[in-house]
């Protein structure tokens, strides 16, 4: 296709676009109707130099049949969500394959920006509004349950009455495009083939092209101690770092297990950077940095240090073994623990986290870390989930974070979620008010 754009007299630049359609090349009986959906794809000026007179036949995979069916996508396109990849194969023979990557819209074209943006939602009602912005959606039981089902002022009329009933609807207005990261209700489910039933119902709802699997971070927790969590005061009786090495691996390798019968895996309840190397090594789609419970406790415990070191009063000693114990950094019973361990976990926390330094003082050292050891990984797939976010700073850091040039190698590998109300307060500013006002007024006629 030649396209010229024209200037003043004498003025000109002509650009040639090559497509896949202008190799020649003949498609496979019955496949007419799919080589109309690819063959506007532009190819490189080297590829075009490269594959002319070589390939004679365009043939497509299973897979990209499969996806063309699932998912009725209109004729003469491809739908959103699939990378367009192609294979030369003996005799020029060319195949056309659609691999899942959230990255690109329809029809092969990369979404806006290399960043992707998610909701934290299981709510139909206020999803819909997002879903066209949108390359994932995360779904949690408290999500699911809690802010939606169970909630009447959210589920309108008690309309959805299962997380199956919900994950149909949701499936429906985010089209293929869109990822779906759905948690198990069980993860210390010790009968794995229940575990494989339960994906399998994800999968029949959500495809698996969609469906990924969240897989948490464990700790402690078991199968024989999680009732502590459900009962009485629902404090843990064992510190967050000292379960049997069984069960702070549960999760790695239930996740592991999961991605080798084919599952995509959210490895999830990420909340320091040094969770990170050994969460990769389960091969995880997505894994995550939270961001909004951990910085809120790093200022408080900052705060409580900092009285301390000002009044040498070990009253703020207290306080801050009261906040450890609140928070899971102290087990169950552990009320009278040492004001010296106390104060010297304090002052750990607050360096490791580095919160009185440039690197994290945003409280968003987390993601720096795992943005480089993503840059170092072979798992050139995986992505970053950004999450957990409230109040005035939290996504606007964010936001100016993507735009550090260290990070613009691997900027297309991040995905900020958030609630959605939550994203759509950074879609406005005061101005924004003040414009329409005056543009309103004048198209009314008013002075």
């Amino acid at each position: 296709m030649l396209t010229v754009n024209y200037l003043t007299a004498g003025e000109g630049k002509a650009g040639i676009n090559y497509t896949l359609g202008s190799l020649g090349a003949v498609p496979s009986s019955g496949d007419e109707t799919n080589y109309e959906r690819v063959k506007n794809l532009l190819v490189s000026e080297n590829s075009f130099a490269l594959l002319r007179g070589t390939v004679k036949h365009l043939a497509f995979s299973s897979r990209f049949k499969d996806v063309i069916k699932t998912f009725a996508v209109p004729a003469g396109e491809t739908p959103p969500g699939f990378r367009i990849e192609t294979s030369l194969e003996a005799e020029g023979l060319l195949t056309v394959d659609l691999a899942r990557d959230i990255s690109y819209d329809k029809n092969g074209v990369k979404r806006p920006t290399g960043v992707i943006f998610s909701a934290d939602s299981a709510n139909p009602y206020e999803v819909e509004p997002i879903a066209p912005l949108l390359g994932n959606l995360t779904c949690n039981p408290g999500i699911v349950y809690d802010l939606f089902i169970n909630n009447p002022k959210a589920n309108v009329g008690g309309k959805y009455k299962t997380r199956d009933e919900v994950m149909v609807e949701l499936g429906r207005i985010l089209g293929p495009g869109c990822d779906i990261s759905v948690e198990l209700n069980n993860p210390f489910e010790k009968d794995f083939d229940k575990i494989l039933a339960e994906c399998e119902v994800f999968k029949k709802i959500l495809t698996e092209y969609r469906l990924v699997v969240k897989v948490p971070h464990t700790g402690p927790v078991n199968a024989a101690n999680v009732h502590a969590l459900l009962e009485g005061d629902k404090r843990f009786p064992i510190r967050y770092d000292q379960g049997a090495t069984a069960d702070a691996l549960w999760g790695h390798n239930l996740a592991l297990k999961l991605r080798e019968n084919g599952y995509r895996i959210n490895y999830t309840l990420m909340f320091e950077p040094y969770q990170t190397n050994l969460a990769l090594q389960a091969k995880p789609t997505f894994i995550n940095s939270f961001i909004r419970h951990r910085q809120k406790q790093s200022l408080g415990i900052k705060q409580l240090l900092d009285i301390y070191d000002i009044t040498g009063d070990a009253k703020y000693l207290g306080d801050l073994r009261n906040l450890f114990l609140a928070n899971d950094y102290l087990p169950q019973g552990d009320d009278n623990h040492d004001l010296l361990d106390v104060l010297k976990r304090g002052r750990d926390i607050v360096q490791y986290r580095n919160i009185e330094t440039p690197q994290g003082d945003d409280g968003l050292d987390g993601i720096r870390h795992n943005l480089r050891t993503l840059r170092q990984c072979n798992l050139k797939d995986t992505r970053l989930i950004i999450c957990s976010m409230e109040g005035d700073y939290n996504y606007p850091d964010i936001d100016r974070l993507m735009a550090d040039p260290e990070y613009a190698d691997i900027i297309d590998r991040v995905i900020i979620t958030a609630e959605p109300a939550y994203l759509a307060r950074f879609t406005s500013t005061n101005q924004v008010v003040s414009y329409q006002r005056r543009f309103m007024n004048a198209a009314a006629g008013q002075k």
